[in-house]
């Protein structure tokens, strides 16, 4: 699934291509896609017709873009969505697309936006009401109201995030994929910042002091920001940016997917760990506590 990073390459993609324009027709391919719309495809497809799209704003994994109607349109990229920017040459080639969800054309008729999505777990959504943000400064989607500030929000309070992880029993990469908490972290950069922060991902997060804690944060705001700054990670073409390029950040991971690799702090062969339904990545001799 997209984490922080990816979005918010497709956000800064958005907000290039899409950012001031005015849409002039929406259409709805697969009706999954629009689920959380209650009055159904054309509903939906009728209330975007004539609106202009403002500044597109992320919060964790999700990203949305106020509306001159004063709604606001949400997108959640899922597992495997992609919001595309074509012109002449590559529209085609994306209608052919058997998993285009959703097209938006713009009054300018120049670049479409498409929505992609294979698995269908992504979703584009109407919120007729939002809620400021913690400072006053931002308005959130009021669907969205639950989800914490991420790193990169004016609203974060790091100390705030520490006294809650603290607090907590769970094992402590539990913790850092708790979108209460912390809202962005997956298990890609939960598995990074644990490896920089040396610290193995089941232990509780109540016995860890309180500056490695603050620590294991802050090397989570680090990798994200350097994989931020190369457009992600991209293991397979699921994840492309507005583009359509992959990001590079692969190539910069210390442990996650390098299960029998060499540690690159000590030399010792990285490890898979079950971890609920998924995988961790650790190194046994950096990360045994």
């Amino acid at each position: 699934m997209p984490e922080l990073p990816e979005v918010e390459s497709v956000r800064i993609g958005s907000q290039d291509w899409f950012s001031g324009r005015r849409i002039r027709t929406v259409r709805v391919f697969n009706s999954r896609s629009v689920r959380h719309h209650e009055q159904g495809v054309g509903d939906f497809e009728d209330r975007l017709a004539g609106v202009r799209l403002g500044d597109f704003v992320r919060r964790g994994k999700f990203m949305w873009v106020p509306l001159d109607s004063g709604d606001l349109l949400t997108f959640h990229l899922g597992m495997s969505g992609q919001i595309r920017a074509s012109g002449s040459g590559g529209r085609a080639e994306l209608e052919k697309n058997p998993h285009l969800r959703v097209t938006i054309e713009f009054d300018d008729q120049r670049e479409v936006l498409h929505f992609v999505d294979q698995r269908t777990f992504g979703y584009l959504r109407i919120d007729t009401a939002a809620v400021l943000s913690e400072t006053g400064e931002l308005p959130i989607p009021e669907s969205l109201a639950h989800i914490a500030p991420d790193p990169f929000d004016p609203d974060f309070d790091l100390d705030m995030v520490v006294a809650k992880a603290k607090s907590k029993r769970s094992p402590i990469k539990s913790v850092l994929l708790d979108q209460s908490v912390v809202s962005g972290i997956g298990n890609i950069y939960a598995d990074e910042a644990l490896w920089r922060a040396q610290i193995r991902w089941s232990t509780e997060a109540s016995r860890l002091s309180v500056g490695r804690i603050r620590a294991l944060y802050q090397a989570a705001t680090e990798v994200m920001t350097e994989a931020i700054a190369v457009g992600g990670t991209s293991f397979d073409a699921l994840y492309v940016n507005v583009n359509g390029e992959s990001g590079y950040f692969e190539r910069s991971l210390h442990s996650y997917g390098r299960e029998g690799e060499p540690c690159d702090r000590c030399g010792s062969l990285i490890i898979r760990e079950r971890f609920a339904n998924r995988s961790s990545f650790r190194c046994p001799d950096c990360q045994r506590r």
